[in-house]
């Protein structure tokens, strides 16, 4: 049997959501399988994959449109493949304490492309975080980093456990 080639695509402003597939990505790669980490926006066709996790950095309530856009773009060749969506926002420890559900633009997408689960992971603003908001943000003492490396190991080792099933 071949290995699986898994894309791990995501959309992303300023790259905490980026930061999220990478590991997603290498977790893949430590289970045995080939996973292939992309910006949304430099996927066009994802018939060469096995499957794909997706995922979308969560801005006042509302998924990138680059991730957005690429399950649209896609969205006839993602649903004959297992799909997993995930959204990266929530700047406290909500994330952590409860499952947090997909916001309606993620929920629709996973309509679309019959993705079989969605997960939310903290985000990330930091003093090093582009943009004015975020500087804003970080100056009133809001923001930090709310990702947590083995909340997402935990959630890629449970897709690898899937497509080895």
């Amino acid at each position: 049997m071949s290995t699986k080639r898994v894309l791990v695509a995501y959309g992303t402003k300023h790259g905490a959501t980026a930061g999220i597939a990478e590991q997603i990505g290498r977790t893949l790669r430590e289970d045995g399988l080939d996973a292939i980490v992309l910006p949304a926006d430099d996927v066009r066709d994802v018939r060469a994959y096995d499957a794909v996790v997706l995922g979308g950095a969560l801005y006042a309530g509302h998924w990138s449109s680059k991730a957005k856009h690429c399950a649209e773009r896609n969205a006839d060749s993602l649903r004959h493949r297992p799909v997993w969506l995930f959204s990266s926002g929530p700047l406290d420890r909500s994330a952590e304490e409860h499952d947090v559900p997909p916001v309606a633009a993620v929920a629709r997408q996973m309509q679309l492309i019959g993705a079989r689960e969605h997960m939310t992971f903290g985000g990330s603003i930091t003093a090093r975080t582009p943009g004015f908001l975020a500087k804003a943000m970080t100056r009133q003492g809001k923001g930090g980093d709310f990702r947590n490396p083995e909340r997402i190991r935990s959630w890629a080792h449970h897709i690898s456990a899937e497509l080895a099933a």
